[in-house]
């Protein structure tokens, strides 16, 4: 999986650009489930007649894992990342993606629901990165019931593939939201930087699959 000994790598241009996650799922050791998280980006730009052809049984039978999960494809809503624990590259049916974190998947969350399973349910990703969002350029966000704040790091075309960037602006019209949360954007005025706490980030998923990550400040 993860190598300490790497060295930090720092990738940039990153806004707008497609990837997709192959997550093998395994038990947890505790009772529970966790995912190693592989993402294509900065390999290729997951092209979609290699991400359609992936078939999550086979890729789960090859792997020895209970299941496989195919998230994507995915589009940053981010600008640059730096990387401090990044792990080796698998081939998934010819599709290069590199390990990038662990996923602990919560007990409310059904891997095997597809469009049933729930959302706006924090999960913690053992990770370690920091997120710049440019300033001058949109950044859009959920605020739960307790005042915290969620970036959006990626949208998503698993559920709805017409998603663009530009759709986004309306995104929060579309959006059920639970009570006492709120979608907003805005356009900051200075770089936003948006690091994980103690190599752990704290994310979420709207219906539409896109995905926040807590702004720890």
């Amino acid at each position: 999986m993860s190598d300490p000994a790497k060295r930090s790598r720092h990738l940039s241009g990153m806004r707008d650009e497609r990837y997709g996650e192959v997550v093998l799922i395994s038990p947890d050791g505790n009772g529970g489930l966790k995912g190693a998280v592989y993402n294509t980006y900065g390999l290729n730009d997951c092209p979609l007649d290699k991400w359609n052809a992936l078939d999550a049984g086979a890729l789960a039978a090859q792997f020895g894992v209970p299941a496989v999960i195919l998230n994507g494809p995915r589009f940053w809503t981010i600008d640059e990342v730096t990387t401090y624990n990044w792990g080796d590259v698998e081939k998934f049916d010819g599709l290069q993606a590199r390990w990038a974190a662990d996923v602990r998947i919560p007990p409310e969350v059904d891997v095997s629901a597809g469009a049933g399973k729930k959302h706006y349910v924090t999960t913690t990703v053992d990770r370690d990165t920091e997120y710049v969002l440019k300033a001058g350029r949109p950044v859009y966000a959920l605020e739960d019931s307790d005042g915290r704040t969620f970036v959006l790091q990626a949208y998503s075309h698993t559920v709805d593939p017409g998603q663009t960037m530009d759709s986004l602006a309306s995104l929060g019209e579309r959006l059920r939201l639970p009570d006492g949360w709120r979608f907003r954007t805005h356009t900051p005025d200075e770089d936003m930087h948006v690091r994980t706490a103690d190599k752990k980030a704290t994310v979420v998923q709207d219906e539409l699959e896109n995905t926040y990550m807590l702004h720890a400040r």
